[in-house]
């Protein structure tokens, strides 16, 4: 029994040294702006999305109306068969390069200003805010939200999103409608499979419980 135990947390062990890859946002904060004085804060978002306003699972288009910077992760892992262009960062990510998608976005009511940064948990390699751009690199959506007024999804002159840490990106915009919207492309970064960390818990608590019965 003890060495099937064994046996039992080392193929456990084995299996979280080569989990499967993907990356996520993994917080944020607004800090100036009327934003932060109308109370905004950033809230990730799961996909399906629920907006408070227009179609069901959609963003753009006034389909928020509130002083919060939101995002969510789109796909995951994908390998670039062709180089893509971005607007902040490198000027191009190379074809054969494994990337993960995020999408975040200031969507208020009336026109206001906003600065805040969104936190990830693998490194940025580079942020799209241009119209074209955008509708150039939507193949790496695929998650089912509808993105609408794509013809309008980008930054204004004067409108700013930066790389402002090795897994962090800064936005200072003012948006009024539809809002502004930046797709923000990181590396993937390994996590492990739900539930296999507490099989592993149980596998070690077992182990340790063997040990003490034959040492008594």
């Amino acid at each position: 029994m003890y060495r099937l135990i064994v046996c039992f947390v080392f193929l456990l062990a084995a299996s979280l040294a080569a989990p499967e890859a993907s990356a996520t946002i993994i917080g944020g904060s607004v800090t100036g702006g009327t934003a932060k004085t109308a109370g905004g804060i950033f809230i990730k978002l799961g996909v399906p999305i629920s907006n408070p306003l227009g179609p069901a699972n959609s963003v753009g288009d006034d389909t928020f109306q509130r002083p919060n910077l939101y995002g969510f992760d789109e796909d995951q892992n994908i390998l670039l068969a062709a180089d893509l262009a971005i607007d902040v960062g490198t000027s191009t990510i190379l074809a054969g390069t494994t990337v993960a998608s995020h999408y975040v976005f200031f969507d208020p009511r009336q026109t206001q200003s906003m600065v805040g940064t969104v936190d990830f948990d693998s490194d940025v390699l580079g942020i799209i805010t241009s119209t074209a751009f955008l509708a150039a690199s939507d193949f790496l959506a695929n998650t089912g939200v509808n993105y609408l007024n794509p013809g309008l999804r980008g930054l204004e002159p004067g409108d700013a999103v930066t790389i402002s840490g090795a897994r962090q990106i800064r936005f200072d915009t003012t948006a009024s409608t539809p809002g502004d919207y930046v797709r923000v492309l990181t590396a993937f970064s390994p996590v492990p499979e739900p539930g296999t960390l507490p099989l592993l818990a149980a596998g070690l608590a077992a182990l340790g419980l063997l040990r003490r019965r034959r040492t008594t």
